[in-house]
């Protein structure tokens, strides 16, 4: 093992997980599994679109989720007339130097929230792109690095479609896992409704952007078989061959994949990838990544289908033994 990945590190990190996702579940009634994608994207220093109806508790989840942190938290609500300096910020003249002086914008932050993130047009989306996949962003020329950690945790309505702008597939490839919030099951609604009058539970901070990238540090420590490399290999394949895909995963995805694999594997105490890992998170991760053909698209088929086939015929073949 690894000096880096010791025992104690890995009950330290196992540690650090299940406290935030019992803090996150004071205020947000849910699956468990949801807060353990977003400390999957988090670790693997990636970001998160949320798609659900309204009122299903997505920026709840995403508060109270920033909360544990212990990190600078901004939000931005995302609007047709939202310009891309409202997000990255702007230069404005101070008039006691003479002189002008940047006025951040809320993407200089640790957790940024999104909000209906497809209600802004292209050129306002666009803002986040470098950020998102740079941890940087360039004012009238000038490049700025962003804080470290640094997440987007954005969310879409998806059915209402007036007056938004879809995501261009260059946005969507930049986030690692797309997770679908549904419906409550009906014991958690019960529990929404028992307890609406009541205030919610201040969330306190059980991490700080020192211990989460102490985590990040450790997910790269994470060891991944030869095998399961192949193993990758062969879902991304399965979709680019797909009689009923017009776009394939790419090399991004295949990648993807892999890191939330070592994030998910140091969530569970463990310094190695099983195969179950990586089944486990491909339909978050390689989803939305895949461009069905217009007849496909007709039918309603998802990309998620073409991921769970692949899962399904692609086989994992066992290390041979010396």
């Amino acid at each position: 093992m690894p000096a880096s990945l010791s025992p104690d590190k890995l009950a330290r990190v196992n540690q650090m997980s299940r406290a935030i996702t019992e803090e996150v579940g004071r205020a947000f009634i849910g699956q468990p599994a949801i807060t353990e994608a977003l400390l999957v994207a988090l670790l693997a220093r990636g970001h998160v679109l949320i798609e659900g109806y309204p009122g299903v508790a997505k920026t709840t989840l995403v508060k109270a989720f920033s909360g544990t942190l212990g990190c600078n938290f901004r939000r931005v609500q995302f609007t047709p007339d939202l310009l891309p300096s409202d997000i990255t910020g702007t230069y404005i003249l101070d008039m006691r130097t003479n002189t002008f002086v940047l006025r951040e914008g809320p993407v200089f932050c640790n957790v940024l929230l999104g909000d209906e993130i497809n209600r802004a047009p292209a050129k306002t989306q666009s803002a986040l792109l470098e950020a998102m996949q740079e941890h940087q962003v360039t004012i009238e020329g000038e490049t700025r690095t962003l804080s470290e950690p640094f997440i987007v945790l954005a969310t879409q309505n998806p059915i209402e479609q007036e007056g938004t702008y879809p995501l261009p597939e260059a946005q969507v490839d930049r986030f690692l896992i797309k997770l679908k919030m549904g419906y409550p099951a009906p014991a958690d609604e019960k529990r929404m409704l028992s307890t609406y009058d009541k205030p919610p539970p201040p969330i306190r901070p059980v991490v700080g952007p020192t211990d989460v990238l102490e985590m990040q540090a450790l997910t790269q420590e994470v060891f991944v078989a030869e095998e399961l490399l192949d193993y990758v290999l062969g879902l991304v394949a399965f979709t680019r061959t797909h009689a009923r895909v017009y776009l394939g995963a790419s090399p991004r995805a295949g990648l993807a994949l892999v890191h939330a694999s070592k994030a998910l594997a140091l969530l569970r105490g463990r310094d190695y990838i099983l195969p179950d890992d990586m089944r486990s998170l491909a339909p978050l991760v390689l989803g939305h990544r895949i461009l069905m053909t217009p007849e496909a698209e007709l039918e309603g088929a998802l990309g998620t289908s073409v991921v769970a086939e692949a899962l399904d015929k692609v086989s994992y073949k066992l290390p041979k033994r010396a």
